[in-house]
């Protein structure tokens, strides 16, 4: 483990979902489900998305959780949190039968076309691509993320996900 490093354990970015910042939640989606991952014999769906600007810069990431928050159609966003859980829950309220499938589809459709700029998360943390796999746990757990961008000459090369972080350690301690 002492010559383990961000980049032995990374997947390229050639592997990995990245997309524009223009782009819809929809076509961020399609990216997401397109894109098996391979990894140590096991195939996986990634999720998170990576969002570049024009000049292929880093700007920030989509989680799937996020993409799903941000579906919720607009007219359930304009009532409070405690108010939408209950919406589901027909011993609460009886109005349920007003939320049809075909008007919260509906919703969800027209939400799918909003760009992922309006609810991607900044990058918090990033690691070089020769720095040790203890300061990539360390960024992981200090951020609280399950993705950590790897760079390389200024560029992104790969992200390293902690399930990879985890298999690689578990080697050491099993």
């Amino acid at each position: 483990m002492e010559k383990l490093h961000a980049g032995d354990i990374m997947i390229p970015m050639d592997q990995y979902p990245h997309i524009p910042y223009w782009f819809s939640l929809r076509q961020a989606m399609a990216a997401m489900e397109g894109a098996q991952l391979e990894r140590n014999g096991q195939k996986t769906l990634p999720r998170v998305v990576l969002v570049f600007n024009e000049k292929y810069e880093l700007l920030g990431m989509v989680r799937r959780r996020d993409i799903l928050l941000g579906l919720e159609p607009e007219f359930l966003t304009q009532q409070h949190r405690n108010y939408r859980s209950k919406l589901f829950d027909v011993r609460v309220d009886p109005n349920l039968s007003e939320l049809s499938f075909d008007k919260i589809l509906s919703g969800i459709r027209e939400r799918a076309e909003r760009s992922v700029k309006d609810i991607m998360t900044p990058i918090k943390a990033t690691v070089d691509y020769d720095d040790h796999i203890i300061k990539v746990i360390y960024e992981m757990t200090q951020y609280d993320l399950s993705i950590l961008p790897v760079m390389k000459d200024g560029n992104v090369a790969g992200v390293v996900r902690t399930v990879d972080v985890f298999h690689e350690i578990a080697k050491h301690v099993l």
